[in-house]
């Protein structure tokens, strides 16, 4: 799939406003997502003790290297749709004794348990990421809800501590984060926003704080461009959540019934895929918009808690499992949807793409012993440099990328300051054909990477040494007062102040 090449260069202009200062990017909204859904947790992080792959207490070592390599800052689990129908009890003690159970949303196959709450939270520890908990409301309790978070909180001298410390952990995690629920709207429930809202409450009011802990609460929010369903929860639950949930995925054909292929594809579906990507924009503007009224103060923040790229089932695949090839094209969405949310810093406080191993746009893929990391690792690897920096103010003039009918910009920007008062700029040239010239004003000299391949559908492999990696980024051209970049066609650029 290599397109042809277009040797006229698309000419872009980028103004810093350095002297001006916007909201700071949470590093939060760097965060993963693991669920118990195909090979994600079973194979791709949970090995067991027991295995001939390295492990450290039965979580796969390499996995857990490249995780720490990103600066994970979160890690939301056990769902996804799974989450309405975890019940924790069922996941702690000896693991020969925990219940086999049908895993009834993702393929009708058996959860051993064997990964539980104590294999997560040293999962978290071993990454240095954030626990974000999913709790059951489609199918659990008031009460079995609020008894996980003592026992995974508290250090009194209660039943529930008691059987934490029974099972082998003596003080008590710290949990930051707890989502109250999972897509109520559907396979949590299929439930009104007015019931949903008023079960929200009700649950939320049981989460307690213990032993100093201080839980940060999530509802569930919206899919996509249901600005009803935020509407309804802001009007009678948003006093009572720190953060109100938004899912959003990106579709080549915007038809769930087909959605496209993961790979050999052609230039129209490369750009109808940006362009849905784009469409983030504006659903987090609108749903802005509508907390605004209700949360001037902006005390709520917005959780994209699932994003990324949905693709129709590989072939030969279980199609419960969602384990999809991964491209230059999902380095593109993923570069994006982060430009998006840097935008929306104000209101954006988290954001989990879906998932972090074998499922969906996943960071890092995995067959038996050998692990790859994908287009869409190496464009977190290279962001990194933007995690908790200040949002920079610019302009951008852009030519448009016109396909069939359709227009999106040929370039997309974002730019921020480190706190040590360093710029960086990182640049995505949507164009599939077309190299682009963008003159940077008002920034010092700089230095780079860049990410491209020679085809629309490249991807790292498994038997193959990785042919879209970062290297280098040598068209930088110092200027007056600035630079001039050449990006490449179909690329994401990063460049960041000497």
């Amino acid at each position: 799939m290599v397109p042809n090449a277009d040797t006229e260069i698309l000419d872009a202009r980028c103004t810093l406003f350095t002297e001006r200062s916007g909201a700071t990017i949470a590093a939060n909204i760097y965060g993963h997502f693991a669920e118990h859904l195909g090979r994600c947790v079973q194979e791709g992080i949970w090995v067991g003790e027991g295995s001939a792959i390295d492990n450290v207490r039965g979580i796969r070592s390499d996995v857990v290297a490249a995780l720490k390599q990103l600066n994970v800052p979160v890690l939301r689990w056990p769902g996804g749709c799974f989450a309405d129908e975890y019940h924790w009890k069922n996941g702690i003690g000896p693991r020969e004794a925990r219940p086999r159970t049908i895993n009834t949303h993702w393929g009708g196959v058996i959860e051993t348990h064997h990964f539980g709450t104590h294999e997560f939270m040293d999962l978290c520890e071993q990454i240095g990421a954030a626990p974000y908990v999913c709790g059951n409301v489609g199918s659990g309790t008031v009460e079995e809800m609020m008894q996980w978070v003592e026992y995974m909180t508290s250090a009194a001298d209660s039943t529930m501590a008691n059987l934490r410390r029974k099972n082998g952990r003596a003080e008590p995690w710290r949990l930051p984060y707890f989502g109250v629920g999972n897509e109520n709207w559907a396979c949590g429930g299929s439930m009104r926003p007015e019931y949903y809202a008023d079960n929200y409450r009700r649950y939320a009011t049981f989460v307690k704080d213990y032993s100093g802990n201080r839980v940060t609460r999530f509802a569930c929010g919206a899919a996509g461009d249901d600005y009803a369903w935020t509407e309804t929860l802001m009007k009678i639950a948003g006093r009572y959540m720190a953060g109100l949930s938004l899912h959003y995925y990106t579709l080549p054909s915007g038809d769930w019934s087909k959605k496209g292929a993961s790979t050999g594809f052609g230039e129209a579906e490369w750009h109808s895929t940006l362009r849905r990507t784009l469409v983030m924009d504006e659903l987090i503007t609108k749903h802005t918009q509508i907390m605004d009224r209700y949360d001037p103060e902006r005390r709520v923040g917005l959780v994209v808690d699932e994003w990324g790229t949905w693709y129709d089932t590989e072939p030969g695949e279980n199609p419960g499992f969602l384990y999809q090839r991964n491209t230059l094209r999902d380095a593109l969405v993923a570069a994006l949807n982060l430009n998006v949310f840097h935008a929306h810093a104000e209101r954006v406080t988290m954001a989990n793409l879906a998932q972090a191993v074998n499922v969906l746009q996943a960071l890092i893929l995995t067959r038996g012993e050998k692990m790859v990391l994908t287009p869409t690792y190496h464009v977190f690897e290279m962001y990194r440099v933007h995690q908790g920096a200040s949002v920079v103010p610019f302009e951008l003039e852009t030519p448009s990328y016109a396909l069939d009918g359709q227009v999106i910009p040929a370039l997309h920007v974002t730019v921020s300051r480190s706190p040590a008062g360093k710029l960086s700029l990182s640049a995505v040239n949507l164009h599939a054909t077309r190299a682009a010239s963008l003159a940077v004003s008002n920034v010092g000299p700089l230095e780079g990477r860049v990410l491209t391949a020679g085809a629309l559908d490249a991807d790292n492999r498994f038997d193959e040494p990785p042919s879209v990696v970062p290297v280098a980024f040598d068209g930088i051209v110092p200027a007056k007062g600035g630079a001039v970049l050449t990006l490449p066609p179909r690329s994401v650029v990063v460049v960041t102040e000497r």
